[in-house]
């Protein structure tokens, strides 16, 4: 049994097709997806509730709470008050699951042990030239390659929600979360799911610089937590392999990370940049 918690900002482009791949997930047998419409201004909760007649055909709890914009760690505190679960795992609205995943997440996470779980992460086809080279490059980094990221979707047993309390106002939730457990205690599944990096090279440039902000921040409020990071740092040489076998996507990557560097943090509030 498990609670699935969606925080959804104005995401009626992509929340029916969240729904119906979870929904079509093959297990397991009894879950719950709480679905958080934070201060949308479109039709996300609408289009979330006309899954509800499909949700109790096969036995699960669909139950959509449209709130005013709390940002995302308010909306998943929102949810998290709604869960009828102590399993409990966290998605984001654009992503898509296979069948597979939340069957072997729950059947992981089944222990009295404090564990974290995620599914094998994809990059989702990209529709602009700027974003299909950088994802050529980003899907080659330790962050991905290595270990288990859970950007877009990580899950947590009871043991391991008690972690921590409520979400911290911070910008990383899912960096947190993860570096909240030791490299032993985070599990890979090898179902999978796709997950889409923001479109444009300007889209690009924001949502690293928060990306950065946020690994900044965890670093200053949770110094604690970096010990739990593995991830093993490309190098010069590594840095330099990429360059070579991808220019195009390296000038790319190495430009949206040079401009970040380069100009101060902006605004940090929750956003994708579509």
């Amino acid at each position: 049994m498990i609670s699935i918690i969606i925080p959804a900002n104005n995401e009626a482009a992509h929340i029916g097709p969240c729904l119906a791949a979870v929904l079509a997930s093959d297990g397991p047998a009894a879950a719950q997806i709480v679905v958080v419409a934070n201060g949308c201004s479109d039709d996300t909760a609408a289009i979330a509730r006309s899954f509800a007649t499909e949700a109790e055909t096969r036995g699960w709890m669909l139950n959509v709470l449209e709130q005013p914009a709390l940002g995302k760690m308010g909306a998943l505190n929102v949810g998290d008050g709604a869960a009828a679960f102590g399993m409990r795992a966290y998605l984001d609205a654009d992503v898509i699951v296979d069948a597979a995943l939340f069957g072997q997440i729950a059947q992981t996470l089944e222990t009295d042990a404090p564990l974290y779980a995620s599914g094998q992460l994809r990059l989702a086809p990209a529709k602009s030239a700027a974003t299909r080279a950088y994802a050529r490059i980003y899907s080659r980094v330790p962050f991905v390659t290595h270990g288990v990221p859970g950007a877009g979707l990580f899950a947590v047993n009871e043991a391991g929600r008690a972690r921590w309390q409520a979400f911290p106002d911070i910008i990383s939730d899912d960096t947190f979360v993860r570096l909240s457990f030791a490299p032993k205690e985070r599990i890979g599944v090898s179902a999978g799911y796709d997950w889409p990096l923001v479109e444009g090279f300007s889209n690009l440039v924001r949502v690293r610089r928060r990306q950065n902000a946020g690994v900044a921040e965890l670093a200053r409020l949770y110094p604690g937590l970096l010990a739990h990071d593995d991830k093993p740092s490309l190098g010069p040489g590594g840095l330099l392999t990429l360059a070579l076998s991808d220019p195009a996507g390296f000038a790319i990557y190495g430009g949206v990370a040079l401009i970040v560097k380069l100009t101060p943090q902006q605004d940090a509030a929750w956003e994708r940049g579509r």
